[in-house]
């Protein structure tokens, strides 16, 4: 296994085309430049020199490289950007912000559940529907989200649930009193099912969140667990707020 990959299960020419994505987007390669020789790159990388092959290939076939007969591979042109989301710290600035941003939802899995609770989360409902789904911008899949609610509320407006972000529809229901909500964010790597959602590499960067609403009673109402491209994410905070 090459030096450079040492900690991830993905194809070696996958991650190779990563890092060499990576310098692209990050400016390091800039749009003109001649990219190194496949010899240099499989020393920098410590893999094969098929491999490297492989991931040029890969990066010419999205645009990014182009060869130039006799002269070398050169940086054509960057992957398409997309809207990046931030991360907010309020309920209701979360709630507008999903109605605004109304990605699309494609449904993976639905039925009963339970969640897995913490202490310091509070207690079961007698019940809970599971949704679990991903969550695409035009260009491409942006998270994927497993997601608990207490089967009571479910209920007051199930065709909503299905085909909405869950949060405004909570927001939306009158009845429903929210006596706490919090929110984690942690910052980790891509597992094998979570890559497979995203179309991403195993252990690229992604951010975590785990979302835990309670009723008044200290009853668990909904429970998110999202899993976010690492690019997709943006932390933004006014430190003299």
């Amino acid at each position: 296994m090459g030096r450079f990959f040492e900690h991830s299960t993905s194809p070696l020419y996958t991650q190779a085309a990563d890092a060499m994505r990576e310098r692209i987007v990050k400016g390091a390669w800039p749009i003109g430049l001649q990219i190194p020789t496949l010899p240099e790159l499989a020393e920098e990388f410590g893999v094969a020199l098929i491999t490297v092959r492989q991931a040029v290939r890969v990066l010419k076939e999205e645009g990014l490289l182009v060869p130039e007969q006799g002269r070398g591979t050169f940086v054509r042109s960057k992957p398409p950007t997309h809207p990046q989301m931030r991360v907010e710290s309020s309920l209701s600035a979360l709630a507008d912000l999903y109605r605004k941003s109304a990605p699309r939802l494609i449904h993976l899995a639905e039925g009963p559940g339970t969640p897995r609770l913490d202490a310091e989360d509070g207690s079961l409902a007698p019940r809970y529907h599971h949704l679990r789904r991903i969550h695409a911008s035009e260009t491409q899949f942006t998270s994927v989200i497993s997601a608990y609610l207490d089967e009571r509320i479910f209920k007051l407006a199930p065709r909503r649930f299905r085909n909405e972000l869950i949060i405004p529809v909570l927001m939306d229901l009158k009845s429903v009193q929210i006596g706490s909500a919090r929110q984690i964010m942690t910052v980790s790597t891509a597992g094998a099912a979570v890559a497979t959602a995203l179309n991403i590499s195993v252990s690229a960067p992604v951010a975590e969140l785990r979302r835990v609403f309670c009723a008044p009673d200290g009853t668990v109402i909904y429970l998110g667990e999202l899993t976010y491209r690492g690019d997709f994410v943006r932390v933004e905070m006014d430190l003299l707020a």
